[in-house]
């Protein structure tokens, strides 16, 4: 198990390390949506991320949806193949509800 960190890199740009797994995710992370008010763009970099699971990707549309209801653009960028796979299986990946890129 690896800590979860949410690393402020500057300009509305967030690295995501460690895992995003229910034995991570806490209260207190569910709490720092603060991040989400730094910018109105937000891109948040997956590429550090070691293991996910369903509530990983859960703590991913919340903040989809705090993010929608400040008007703040939220993109993900390195989203691990793990987590892509629960976007499929979860049936999100037509929705619209994920604008991903990579770079």
């Amino acid at each position: 198990m690896n800590n979860l960190l949410i690393i402020d890199d500057g300009h509305g740009h967030f690295v995501i390390d460690g895992d995003l797994t229910f034995s991570t995710i806490d209260k207190d992370t569910v709490k720092s949506f603060v991040f989400l008010n730094s910018a109105k763009e937000i891109t948040i970099d997956l590429g550090h991320v070691n293991n996910t699971d369903s509530a990983g990707l859960a703590l991913m549309i919340e903040w989809i949806r705090y993010a929608r209801s400040k008007r703040t653009h939220l993109s993900f960028k390195k989203i691990p193949q793990q987590l892509i796979n629960l976007v499929k299986l979860s049936g999100l990946e037509n929705t619209g509800f994920f604008s991903a890129h990579d770079g």
